[in-house]
């Protein structure tokens, strides 16, 4: 069974886009998500700086749209479950039919709009701890003020607060935790701290008519399959003030019966975890258009 799986904010790297624009009609569809949204995606695909591409309201369009157009770039395929990490679940959204693309799109613009504003309230931001036990670590965490915005499994706890708390988080790790990793992210994502974002898309997906997913949709919310439109979107506005538990997903696709794991363009976090937390399960990652035809392969001797 092959799950399609899609990475989360602060995967992007400068110029990863570039490669894409390549294939034949891609930059003419990018190009036109471009102008529905009022972000030029190819330039920051393609042209713009690490700094400008973190910027939450560029990253979070810019990573939806790298994840459509590289799954669409692997033809027709049905997947046995999607899923997305964080941002990464609107574009799963659109992979299991619940938003077309153009709607995804549009709602991760105003949710990275929402976001960044949010944000720029209190300065915040997250970091990766690598390594140690959840029961020691989360309870740590919480004696420092910051919230475990990323239970991701394979000894990886994401972190998420002030930057002072987090500060004292890098001269004080949980026993342990082998490294704290800033992340390229310009905000407490999944935290009270992103509150306000909450309301404001909860007012953009009033407009949506969101349909059922037409494959299992695994949600970041408690690792459950969603079996309606109505909820997988009422979870989509709920996640960004919630923590992300990619651990729970993961032990869903194991119960699912998982065989292999595709992660879209900018590909590498999601497989790396899997490779720690799913032995058995093969794994891809889309960098580049190159890593196709290894895909279309795995494809063909896992996908239903």
């Amino acid at each position: 069974m092959l799950v399609l799986v899609a990475p989360g904010q602060g995967a992007q790297t400068p110029g990863f886009l570039t490669p894409w624009l390549d294939l034949p009609g891609a930059a003419d569809r990018v190009g036109a998500w471009s102008e529905a949204i009022g972000l030029d995606l190819v330039h920051y695909g393609t042209q713009a700086d690490a700094d400008a591409i973190r910027d939450t309201a560029v990253a979070q369009p810019l990573l939806v749209a790298a994840g459509l157009l590289s799954a669409a770039a692997l033809g027709d395929i049905v997947p046995g479950a999607v899923a997305g990490h964080s941002v990464g679940e609107i574009t799963a959204a659109a992979f299991a039919g619940v938003l077309g693309d153009t709607a995804a799109l549009t709602l991760v613009r105003k949710r990275g709009l929402a976001m960044a504003d949010a944000a720029a309230i209190t300065p915040t931001g997250m970091s990766a701890l690598l390594g140690g036990d959840p029961e020691t670590t989360i309870p740590h965490l919480d004696k420092l003020g910051l919230t475990p915005a990323n239970v991701n499994g394979a000894g990886q706890i994401v972190a998420a607060g002030t930057l002072e708390q987090l500060a004292a988080l890098d001269a004080d790790k949980p026993e342990g935790v082998r490294r704290v990793v800033p992340l390229k992210v310009a905000g407490a994502f999944h935290t009270h701290h992103m509150a306000p974002a909450v309301d404001a898309l909860a007012h953009a997906a009033e407009a949506l008519r969101p349909a059922d997913p037409k494959v299992t949709y695994v949600s970041n919310k408690d690792g459950q399959t969603v079996e309606t439109g109505a909820e997988v979107l009422k979870r989509l506005v709920g996640q960004v003030a919630n923590p992300v538990r990619w651990d729970l997903c993961m032990e869903t696709f194991e119960k699912l019966g998982a065989t292999a794991l595709i992660e879209v363009c900018p590909g590498g976090t999601l497989t790396g975890l899997a490779k720690r937390a799913l032995p058995g399960v093969k794994t891809l990652a889309l960098k580049t258009p190159d890593d196709l035809d290894a895909a279309r392969e795995l494809i063909a001797e896992h996908s239903a």
